[in-house]
């Protein structure tokens, strides 16, 4: 990759253009590589229980190592402005389109793993340009959307200590940067937490936040997770998210242990595009299913060159071990309530790792001011169902402006 940054080396805390391009031997480098992978045999089961199936790889890898053209995603990545600057010692990366409109509510709209801020690309010019998408100018927001530490274009830490909380704290003086003195933080996945640490700082200028992954599960559930009973008394969507949550303790916990424990032991992941691959699309079953079934030629919300983007993106940019090392920085817990005291927004998406209940969410949010479930869509929910995300996003925030 190569890459400029306008700069005065004297002010690294300027607010920089960041322009970005990748050789075509990298590519060529990447094709040769597919191409020319070691397969095992197929699995010994006719379902995904033994994990990302044979048929299934060896169709991404047919498409992506003969007819896939990065240069049309990149086009899309390099159509909006992308910026940089250092914060706490580390290069921050982030996209910031402005608005048109007068009076635009600024975002900030944190990814996840593994995602990248290709996730986000498709809600820019909705959100910022609402009158070309249905909406009214007074719907229009200014949107900010950074590459966590370590993925993508962002620096990568050469020192522990880059845990949610931090990338919180960073997050926070960006927006101080870009002279937003009234905004909202938006994510899902490690953007949820982060943007959740973001409101546990009360940092002047935050007026609310909305997740589409809300961490809401009660002590009194948490505990019997995994293998104990449901408690008695669940009504249907708690016994439903009971259940979402029991299969994935049970069975989709596995990537997160491994980094979490052993980052450093993904040195395949550096090595090996498909191996790459594998690894990014089992993050949750109906995640990958819904993968599955698009490399089965059927419509879904995301479309081959969606998901092979943003893998190519991860080997381009070599994150694949420094992604995961957040992982083994967070110390939080996953899906307990956080006592959130800002107004909280609320998008449920059936195919989430678990659809949080109303009720467990009245609970975990006290300033609860917008919940809104929807009966497609899974855990990407920006790249998925940007149609959804951005009603829901210009309905949550509208008693903010």
């Amino acid at each position: 990759m190569t890459s400029t940054i306008a700069t005065q080396q004297s002010d690294k805390s300027a607010i920089r253009p960041f322009h970005f391009s990748f050789t075509d031997a990298e590519l060529a480098d990447l094709r040769k590589r597919v191409n020319a992978t070691k397969w095992p045999e197929r699995e010994l089961v006719n379902d995904p229980s033994q994990g990302v199936q044979l048929a299934t790889m060896q169709k991404l890898a047919s498409y992506w190592g003969k007819d896939y053209d990065w240069r049309k995603g990149e086009a899309k990545l390099k159509a909006v402005p992308h910026f940089v600057t250092e914060i706490d010692g580390l290069d921050i990366h982030f996209i910031h389109v402005r608005s048109k409109h007068e009076n635009a509510l600024p975002v900030i709209i944190t990814h996840g793993w593994p995602g990248s801020v290709i996730e986000q690309l498709k809600v820019i010019d909705p959100l910022t340009n609402p009158t070309a998408h249905g909406g009214t100018a007074a719907d229009a927001f200014d949107v900010v959307i950074p590459s966590l530490p370590g993925y993508g274009f962002s620096g990568k830490p050469t020192a522990t200590g880059w845990d949610p909380i931090r990338v919180a704290r960073a997050w926070v003086v960006l927006m101080q940067r870009l002279v937003y003195t009234k905004y909202v933080a938006q994510g899902g996945d490690w953007g949820n937490a982060v943007t959740e640490q973001m409101a546990l700082l009360t940092p002047t200028g935050l007026a609310g936040i909305h997740t589409n992954m809300p961490a809401t599960v009660p002590d009194e559930i948490a505990k019997l997770l995994p293998g104990g009973p449901p408690p008695a008394g669940l009504s249907a969507d708690e016994k439903y998210a009971w259940d979402q949550l029991s299969y994935f303790y049970s069975h989709g916990l596995g990537y997160a242990q491994e980094m979490a424990g052993r980052p450093q032991t993904l040195y395949a992941l550096a090595d090996s595009p498909i191996g790459l691959a594998a690894w990014m699309i089992d993050h949750d079953i109906a995640s990958y299913k819904l993968i599955a079934r698009v490399f089965d030629g059927q419509s879904e919300g995301l479309t081959r060159d969606d998901i092979i983007d943003n893998i190519t993106f991860y080997w381009l940019t070599n994150t694949a071990v420094s992604s995961a090392r957040l992982y083994w920085e967070s110390k939080l817990a996953f899906f307990a309530p956080k006592n959130v005291q800002v107004p909280t927004a609320i998008s449920v998406f059936a195919d989430e790792i678990y659809a949080a209940p109303k009720s467990w969410t009245e609970k975990a949010y006290p300033k609860l001011i917008f919940y809104n479930r929807h009966d497609k869509g899974g855990h990407f929910a920006a790249w998925e169902q940007p149609t959804d995300l951005t009603a829901d996003l210009r309905a949550a925030f509208k008693t903010l402006r």
